[in-house]
């Protein structure tokens, strides 16, 4: 027994020996980051019943400073924007949202003084984006799925006993279709609000194929704000709008990735995650098509 207690407490001190010895060769390892070229971002959209929509940015560096000036500078204007349903191609035109501050929002859509050559988006029809932008040409191609997960019901009841008691937490029933490949992403809007994205606001029918289910619904967020707990309940007197809208996989994978990719900033033990685009010539960004379907609820004070 005392050979035993012996060998345990020399492997003990051999381990302790090579942690000093770790720890005393710890050496700090600088990167140098180089500038990369600016990109291309593209965030481009269209859904059932509506025009397409296109914002178009340039990128910037990881350690860059952010300020309302810079912001401003990176929108990209004077571009050449072109979208096709496969029978008809139209010209988006640019437009300019004047903002406090003197800086301005550009956006491309529809051409209200050529609405002959305009069309809006339609169900189970496939689109293709055409960019020309300082001499690069970008491309893209997206569809608009049919609306095959059904919103059947939203109500709701008091929140978390520890929040609030002016909170209250709004469930959904709804029915996903036999047979895997239903991608969802949601948005919400509080009485005369915009639609916000959820915290997770993009779904598989993986665990759920084919049955009627529950799920609670989160406010959608905005992440240009701080987020805390509370955020993601309604309040009592809020007039609630759902927004369910079926998505293709290519738009699915482009948000299940950039959401990850929000969740692991400042944490050093997340795994590097690429977003996954669909903008050709190594743009970033991605044209997404969006079945929507729309619900409604009042939420009694």
């Amino acid at each position: 027994m005392r050979q035993q207690n012996k060998s345990t407490r020399l492997w003990q001190l051999i381990l302790l020996s090579f942690a000093v010895f770790g720890f005393g060769c710890e050496k700090n390892i600088d990167f140098k980051l180089a500038d990369e070229e600016s990109k291309l971002v593209v965030e481009a959209t269209i859904e059932n019943g509506q025009p397409p929509l296109v914002f178009l940015s340039t990128s910037l560096n990881y350690f860059s400073q952010i300020s309302p000036e810079i912001l401003a500078a990176s929108v990209v204007r004077g571009a050449d924007v072109f979208v096709s349903n496969g029978s008809k191609t139209q010209k988006l035109k640019q437009y300019d949202i004047p903002l406090a501050g003197g800086y301005t929002l550009s956006y491309y859509s529809i051409d209200s003084a050529n609405l002959s050559a305009a069309f809006l988006g339609e169900l189970n029809k496939s689109y293709s984006l055409k960019i020309v932008s300082q001499g690069k040409e970008y491309a893209a191609t997206t569809t608009i799925p049919n609306i095959t997960k059904q919103i059947d019901s939203l109500w709701y009841k008091p929140g978390p006993p520890q929040l609030d008691t002016n909170k209250v937490i709004v469930t959904g029933r709804f029915t996903d279709p036999p047979g895997f490949g239903d991608y969802v992403r949601y948005f919400t809007k509080r009485n005369g609000g915009p639609f916000l994205p959820g915290l997770n606001s993009v779904f598989d029918d993986l665990f759920v194929d084919g049955t009627t289910y529950e799920l609670q619904v989160q406010a959608g967020v905005d992440r240009n704000q701080k987020i805390k707990e509370d955020d993601m309940f309604f309040n009592k007197g809020d007039t609630v709008t759902f927004k369910l809208s079926n998505i293709d996989k290519t738009t699915y994978n482009f948000w299940r990735t950039m959401e990850f990719s929000y969740q692991s900033i400042g944490n050093p033990f997340s795994t590097p995650v690429k977003v996954l685009g669909n903008i050709s010539n190594n743009a970033l960004g991605y044209f997404g098509g969006y079945a929507s379907q729309y619900r409604t609820l009042v939420i009694k004070k």
